[in-house]
């Protein structure tokens, strides 16, 4: 928890100090459940984007965290940063490159790291829809709980952003992530998160989440597919 509360605060920080100097596009989920009685629970998930253009040139910064206990048991502690740089070729292909970290306490690894040049396109860009697919050749490193050894190895990755705006106050949302090492292709990872937000004002909206976390190697007795659903209090700003 307390990790999360620390990249949660470095995160926050970053956007106050850059946006006294100049505008930046942000985006912020939070979710927070709590329940006392005969099952004390708490939940907690932060899903942050902070975005900015200069010129043909954008930077991104995401956090995607969540922590749970049941009765003071730990029960999930995971959080992934992405920092990505692109550069916008023509109004459609970019070239950029991507650094991400990932750490979870439940899922047999003690981190994750991958990183590497990305390509992307815009396959579809209308006021209604929008579609952005993605590759990019990666380095990644996958170091097992309880063990000395990093796996290191090259792999490659693939992505889908589609957005869908159904009206002015509502719009559903679905990435996908796919990435696999070259020489062993039943070493993958897949993600996947479905949204869904209404516009509450200017700068709040209220929205729904579901997030597929898959691994199809793992190095102990863990179970594959990790499924969370949310609902949040979202800002935009």
């Amino acid at each position: 928890m307390k990790k999360i509360l620390v990249s949660a605060l470095i995160t926050s920080s970053l956007v106050v100090s850059i946006n006294a100097q100049d505008k930046l596009t942000t985006h912020a989920e939070l979710g927070y459940i709590d329940t006392q009685g005969n099952t004390k629970t708490q939940t907690f998930n932060l899903d942050s984007e902070i975005k900015k253009n200069f010129d043909k040139h954008m930077f991104t910064l995401t956090l995607d965290a969540q922590y749970a206990t049941t009765d003071k048991t730990e029960t999930k502690n995971k959080y992934l940063v992405e920092a990505s740089y692109d550069y916008a070729y023509t109004d459609r292909v970019s070239f950029g490159y991507l650094l991400g970290f990932k750490q979870d306490g439940f899922s047999g690894f003690d981190y994750q790291l991958y990183t590497g040049p990305t390509l992307k396109y815009q396959a579809i860009k209308t006021k209604a829809h929008n579609l952005a697919l993605g590759l990019s050749i990666l380095y990644a490193q996958d170091k097992v709980e309880n063990t000395n050894d990093a796996d290191g190895y090259v792999a490659y990755g693939a992505s889908l952003v589609y957005a869908w705006q159904i009206n002015e106050d509502l719009k559903f949302g679905q990435d996908l992530g796919y990435r696999s090492e070259f020489e062993d292709a039943k070493n993958y990872f897949v993600s996947s998160k479905t949204s869904l937000v209404s516009k509450i004002s200017d700068i709040f909206s209220a929205g729904v989440s579901y997030k597929v976390d898959y691994a199809n190697i793992l190095p102990m007795d863990k179970v594959h597919t990790d499924r969370t659903f949310t609902v949040n209090l979202i800002m935009d700003y």
